[in-house]
């Protein structure tokens, strides 16, 4: 029953859009729980019939009205605009096998060609009658072998709190049609210290650009068909607690 309380209050309209005019951020609230988001692209001006090289940058905050840890974030998904699209032709790929067992610098080294995104990951530690612990890691995203046809990534972070610690977070990038969204990635989230860890804060920057076959080729692109681009994000807590926002940015067309 509390689980379908909170999917219904937040379907409800539990969604505020903040920034007036051009919105960029989300606050969302379910009981305690609070999340905060945004993000973006550049440049703002592109084309209205083609796609154009862009980077994208984003945040996610998740805090509680009482200051309380929150239940660990267990899956986390976002959905695109349908006015862009993401190449991977002549971009090197990097395998999980690569990344396993490495820290954030041996990772880079050994896939360093194939970055697409960097970032910076916070979460918060708290064992057994000890104060909470606040632990960061950079953030690191790998263009990964493609998957019955679609792009993946590999989302790479590294922590020593409670002994060394790699994480590899596995993300297939799912062309979709669903009105607005065209794009739908899923991740879930993988414990951290053996469950005694919970996010609390995650930014990212995603773009990468290289030459193939006598071309400039971007990984992300987009165009400005409507005067706008927008994503959702959708989180899902252990605890069942399910909030979901969405952000919306303007852009000029090129003329």
């Amino acid at each position: 029953m509390r689980k379908t309380l909170l999917r219904a209050g937040i379907v409800a309209g539990v969604v505020g859009l903040v920034v007036a005019g051009s919105a960029y951020a989300f606050r969302v609230q379910v009981g305690k729980v609070i999340v905060i988001g945004g993000g973006g692209f550049s440049p703002a001006t592109l084309p209205k019939d083609r796609d154009a090289p862009i980077r994208l940058h984003g945040y996610g905050k998740i805090e509680t009205t009482d200051g309380s840890a929150p239940s660990p974030l267990k899956k986390l998904v976002f959905e695109f605009d349908k006015h862009g699209s993401v190449e991977t032709r002549g971009l090197p790929v990097c395998r999980k096998a690569q990344l396993e067992n490495t820290d954030t610098a041996a990772a880079r080294k050994a896939c360093g060609d194939a970055i697409v995104g960097k970032g910076v990951g916070t979460a918060v530690v708290n064992f057994p009658e000890q104060k909470p612990i606040v632990a960061s890691s950079p953030l690191t995203i790998f263009n990964g072998p493609p998957k019955n046809g679609n792009p993946t990534i590999f989302v790479h972070a590294y922590l020593d709190v409670g002994g060394p610690s790699t994480f590899i977070v596995p993300v297939t990038i799912q062309r979709i049609h669903d009105g607005r969204y065209g794009f739908k990635t899923e991740a879930e989230i993988p414990k951290i210290v053996n469950g005694y860890g919970t996010p609390l804060y995650g930014r990212l920057s995603i773009g990468r650009t290289w030459r193939y076959k006598g071309k400039t080729l971007s990984y992300a692109n987009a165009r400005c068909a409507d005067g706008r681009l927008q994503a959702k994000a959708q989180l899902t807590f252990k605890d069942g607690t399910f909030l979901q926002g969405t952000v919306f940015k303007a852009c000029q067309v090129k003329k």
